[in-house]
Protein backbone atom coordinates (compact mmCIF):
# COMPACT_ATOMS: atom_id res chain seq x y z
CA UNK A 1 0.00 0.00 0.00
CA UNK A 2 1.24 3.61 -1.13
CA UNK A 3 2.48 6.06 2.29
CA UNK A 4 -0.66 8.25 0.86
CA UNK A 5 -3.18 6.07 1.19
CA UNK A 6 -2.19 5.36 5.07
CA UNK A 7 -2.89 8.57 6.47
CA UNK A 8 -6.08 8.83 5.32
CA UNK A 9 -7.07 5.45 5.80
CA UNK A 10 -6.10 5.94 9.59
CA UNK A 11 -8.07 8.67 10.22
CA UNK A 12 -11.12 6.77 8.85
CA UNK A 13 -10.36 4.32 11.14
CA UNK A 14 -9.97 6.80 13.73
CA UNK A 15 -13.18 8.49 13.69
CA UNK A 16 -15.09 4.98 13.24
CA UNK A 17 -13.85 4.02 16.32
CA UNK A 18 -14.56 7.28 18.45
CA UNK A 19 -18.55 7.06 17.31
CA UNK A 20 -18.34 3.05 18.20
CA UNK A 21 -16.49 3.15 20.95
CA UNK A 22 -14.06 0.60 19.04
CA UNK A 23 -17.19 -2.23 19.46
CA UNK A 24 -18.37 -2.28 15.68
CA UNK A 25 -14.06 -3.12 14.75
CA UNK A 26 -12.55 -4.76 17.80
CA UNK A 27 -15.93 -6.46 19.95
CA UNK A 28 -18.60 -6.86 16.97
CA UNK A 29 -22.28 -5.42 16.89
CA UNK A 30 -23.31 -3.72 20.28
CA UNK A 31 -26.35 -5.07 21.49
CA UNK A 32 -29.37 -3.62 24.01
CA UNK A 33 -27.59 -0.30 24.34
CA UNK A 34 -30.28 2.65 24.18
CA UNK A 35 -30.35 6.28 23.60
CA UNK A 36 -32.08 7.97 25.46
CA UNK A 37 -34.23 10.81 24.65
CA UNK A 38 -36.45 12.49 27.12
CA UNK A 39 -40.34 12.41 26.48
CA UNK A 40 -42.06 15.53 27.96
CA UNK A 41 -45.57 15.19 28.67
CA UNK A 42 -47.34 18.14 28.95
CA UNK A 43 -50.18 18.41 30.57
CA UNK A 44 -52.75 21.07 31.90
CA UNK A 45 -52.49 22.20 36.31
CA UNK A 46 -56.28 23.33 35.64
CA UNK A 47 -59.22 19.95 35.66
CA UNK A 48 -61.47 20.01 32.78
CA UNK A 49 -64.97 21.55 33.40
CA UNK A 50 -66.32 22.79 30.25
CA UNK A 51 -65.27 23.80 26.58
CA UNK A 52 -65.18 27.32 27.60
CA UNK A 53 -62.54 26.42 30.97
CA UNK A 54 -59.96 28.99 29.01
CA UNK A 55 -62.47 32.09 28.69
CA UNK A 56 -63.35 30.96 32.44
CA UNK A 57 -59.43 31.78 33.24
CA UNK A 58 -59.36 34.40 30.93
CA UNK A 59 -62.37 36.30 32.59
CA UNK A 60 -61.55 35.51 36.38
CA UNK A 61 -57.93 37.02 35.63
CA UNK A 62 -59.67 40.09 35.13
CA UNK A 63 -61.19 39.77 38.71
CA UNK A 64 -58.73 38.29 41.04
CA UNK A 65 -61.05 35.45 41.04
CA UNK A 66 -61.06 31.91 40.95
CA UNK A 67 -62.21 30.28 37.50
CA UNK A 68 -64.31 27.72 38.41
CA UNK A 69 -66.49 30.10 40.33
CA UNK A 70 -67.27 31.77 37.23
CA UNK A 71 -67.53 27.91 35.63
CA UNK A 72 -70.06 27.69 38.63
CA UNK A 73 -72.38 30.39 37.45
CA UNK A 74 -72.67 29.42 33.99
CA UNK A 75 -73.15 25.77 34.52
CA UNK A 76 -76.28 27.02 36.96
CA UNK A 77 -77.27 29.61 34.15
CA UNK A 78 -76.98 27.28 30.93
CA UNK A 79 -75.64 24.14 31.32
CA UNK A 80 -72.54 25.52 29.38
CA UNK A 81 -74.91 25.50 26.69
CA UNK A 82 -74.05 28.49 24.56
CA UNK A 83 -77.10 28.67 22.44
CA UNK A 84 -79.46 29.05 25.44
CA UNK A 85 -81.86 32.00 25.70
CA UNK A 86 -84.15 32.26 28.19
CA UNK A 87 -87.85 33.41 28.16
CA UNK A 88 -87.03 36.74 29.04
CA UNK A 89 -84.09 37.31 26.53
CA UNK A 90 -81.30 36.07 28.59
CA UNK A 91 -79.03 34.84 26.14
CA UNK A 92 -75.21 32.55 25.77
CA UNK A 93 -73.33 30.72 28.45
CA UNK A 94 -73.77 33.79 30.97
CA UNK A 95 -77.19 34.16 30.27
CA UNK A 96 -77.00 38.03 30.22
CA UNK A 97 -79.18 40.21 29.05
CA UNK A 98 -78.81 42.32 25.90
CA UNK A 99 -79.33 45.50 27.21
CA UNK A 100 -76.44 44.19 30.08
CA UNK A 101 -74.08 43.19 26.75
CA UNK A 102 -74.43 46.44 24.52
CA UNK A 103 -73.88 48.31 27.98
CA UNK A 104 -70.42 46.23 27.81
CA UNK A 105 -69.77 47.34 24.38
CA UNK A 106 -70.95 44.05 22.81
CA UNK A 107 -72.75 44.47 19.54
CA UNK A 108 -76.01 42.42 18.70
CA UNK A 109 -74.22 40.37 16.11
CA UNK A 110 -71.67 39.13 18.89
CA UNK A 111 -74.37 38.24 21.92
CA UNK A 112 -73.87 34.63 21.39
CA UNK A 113 -70.31 34.74 21.26
CA UNK A 114 -68.57 32.53 23.90
CA UNK A 115 -66.28 34.84 24.65
CA UNK A 116 -67.80 38.39 23.81
CA UNK A 117 -70.81 36.57 26.31
CA UNK A 118 -68.23 35.74 29.03
CA UNK A 119 -66.40 38.55 29.56
CA UNK A 120 -69.33 40.71 29.60
CA UNK A 121 -70.60 38.53 32.54
CA UNK A 122 -67.29 39.69 34.01
CA UNK A 123 -68.02 43.00 33.58
CA UNK A 124 -71.04 42.94 34.92
CA UNK A 125 -69.83 40.39 37.95
CA UNK A 126 -66.60 43.36 38.82
CA UNK A 127 -69.17 45.79 39.18
CA UNK A 128 -71.12 44.00 41.46
CA UNK A 129 -67.96 42.80 43.80
CA UNK A 130 -67.23 46.63 43.68
CA UNK A 131 -70.77 47.57 44.89
CA UNK A 132 -70.03 45.44 47.71
CA UNK A 133 -66.70 46.19 49.09
CA UNK A 134 -67.55 46.60 51.97
CA UNK A 135 -68.38 43.10 52.67
CA UNK A 136 -64.76 41.63 53.65
CA UNK A 137 -65.39 38.17 53.20
CA UNK A 138 -65.09 36.74 49.75
CA UNK A 139 -67.99 33.47 50.34
CA UNK A 140 -70.20 36.02 52.60
CA UNK A 141 -69.88 38.99 50.00
CA UNK A 142 -70.67 36.46 46.73
CA UNK A 143 -74.03 35.72 47.95
CA UNK A 144 -74.65 39.48 47.19
CA UNK A 145 -72.98 39.23 43.62
CA UNK A 146 -75.13 35.74 43.18
CA UNK A 147 -78.18 37.44 44.33
CA UNK A 148 -77.64 40.32 42.10
CA UNK A 149 -76.10 38.60 38.93
CA UNK A 150 -79.85 36.61 38.97
CA UNK A 151 -82.68 39.47 40.74
CA UNK A 152 -81.03 42.90 39.75
CA UNK A 153 -79.10 44.85 42.28
CA UNK A 154 -81.94 47.32 42.90
CA UNK A 155 -84.12 44.22 44.46
CA UNK A 156 -80.80 43.30 46.62
CA UNK A 157 -80.51 46.77 48.02
CA UNK A 158 -84.02 46.85 48.92
CA UNK A 159 -83.91 43.75 50.99
CA UNK A 160 -80.41 44.98 52.03
CA UNK A 161 -82.48 48.29 53.40
CA UNK A 162 -85.08 46.11 55.11
CA UNK A 163 -82.88 44.20 56.83
CA UNK A 164 -81.46 47.35 58.18
CA UNK A 165 -84.79 49.25 58.90
CA UNK A 166 -86.04 46.44 61.77
CA UNK A 167 -82.17 46.42 63.27
CA UNK A 168 -80.47 43.44 61.31
CA UNK A 169 -77.35 43.54 59.71
CA UNK A 170 -77.19 44.85 56.01
CA UNK A 171 -74.49 42.92 55.06
CA UNK A 172 -75.23 39.25 55.65
CA UNK A 173 -76.95 36.93 53.91
CA UNK A 174 -78.00 33.93 55.51
CA UNK A 175 -81.25 34.40 57.66
CA UNK A 176 -81.33 38.21 57.12
CA UNK A 177 -81.16 39.61 53.88
CA UNK A 178 -82.41 36.45 52.49
CA UNK A 179 -85.20 36.41 54.87
CA UNK A 180 -86.20 40.35 53.98
CA UNK A 181 -86.31 39.20 50.00
CA UNK A 182 -89.03 36.56 50.95
CA UNK A 183 -91.34 39.59 52.61
CA UNK A 184 -90.25 41.94 49.36
CA UNK A 185 -93.20 40.22 47.89
CA UNK A 186 -95.84 41.33 50.16
CA UNK A 187 -96.90 44.57 50.38
CA UNK A 188 -96.41 45.45 54.10
CA UNK A 189 -92.77 45.04 52.76
CA UNK A 190 -92.38 46.41 48.86
CA UNK A 191 -94.53 49.27 49.53
CA UNK A 192 -92.27 50.41 52.69
CA UNK A 193 -90.09 53.70 52.13
CA UNK A 194 -86.94 52.01 51.69
CA UNK A 195 -88.03 50.13 48.83
CA UNK A 196 -87.31 51.68 45.63
CA UNK A 197 -87.82 48.94 43.56
CA UNK A 198 -91.28 47.43 43.68
CA UNK A 199 -92.19 43.66 44.94
CA UNK A 200 -90.51 40.63 44.13
CA UNK A 201 -92.25 37.58 43.86
CA UNK A 202 -89.16 35.59 41.71
CA UNK A 203 -87.15 35.35 45.59
CA UNK A 204 -87.27 31.29 45.26
CA UNK A 205 -84.90 31.22 41.60
CA UNK A 206 -83.11 33.88 43.66
CA UNK A 207 -82.17 31.80 46.53
CA UNK A 208 -81.78 28.85 44.47
CA UNK A 209 -79.32 29.99 42.31
CA UNK A 210 -77.04 31.19 44.89
CA UNK A 211 -77.15 28.23 47.10
CA UNK A 212 -76.81 26.17 43.61
CA UNK A 213 -73.50 28.16 42.09
CA UNK A 214 -72.09 27.69 45.77
CA UNK A 215 -72.55 23.96 45.47
CA UNK A 216 -71.32 23.56 42.11
CA UNK A 217 -68.57 26.20 43.06
CA UNK A 218 -67.86 23.76 45.58
CA UNK A 219 -68.22 20.36 43.40
CA UNK A 220 -65.67 22.15 40.82
CA UNK A 221 -63.00 22.50 43.58
CA UNK A 222 -63.21 19.10 45.20
CA UNK A 223 -62.55 17.69 41.24
CA UNK A 224 -59.89 19.96 41.49
CA UNK A 225 -58.28 18.80 44.39
CA UNK A 226 -58.45 15.04 43.20
CA UNK A 227 -57.05 16.34 39.53
CA UNK A 228 -54.30 18.24 41.72
CA UNK A 229 -54.07 14.42 43.68
CA UNK A 230 -53.49 12.73 40.06
CA UNK A 231 -50.95 15.06 38.89
CA UNK A 232 -48.96 14.23 42.52
CA UNK A 233 -48.60 10.83 41.92
CA UNK A 234 -48.08 10.90 38.29
CA UNK A 235 -45.35 13.42 39.22
CA UNK A 236 -43.66 11.20 41.98
CA UNK A 237 -43.86 7.96 39.31
CA UNK A 238 -42.18 9.62 36.03
CA UNK A 239 -39.61 13.12 36.46
CA UNK A 240 -40.03 13.76 32.54
CA UNK A 241 -43.87 15.11 33.12
CA UNK A 242 -43.68 19.22 32.97
CA UNK A 243 -46.85 20.84 33.53
CA UNK A 244 -48.57 22.93 31.19
CA UNK A 245 -48.80 26.73 33.22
Amino acid sequence: MQLRYIYPLALIIAFVMFITEGDVIFRGKVKNVYVYTPQYKYISPHVTISPYDEKFREAADTLGWDWKFIAAIAFTESRFDSTAVSGVGACGVMQVMPATLRGFGVPDSLHMDTRSNIMAAAGLLGSLDHLYRRIGDFNERSNFILASYNAGAGHIGDAMNLAEKHGRPRYVWHQNVDSFLVLKSLPEFYTDSVCRNGSFNDWKQTLSFVKKVKRSWKRFNILQERYNDSISRLLANDTTIRIRR
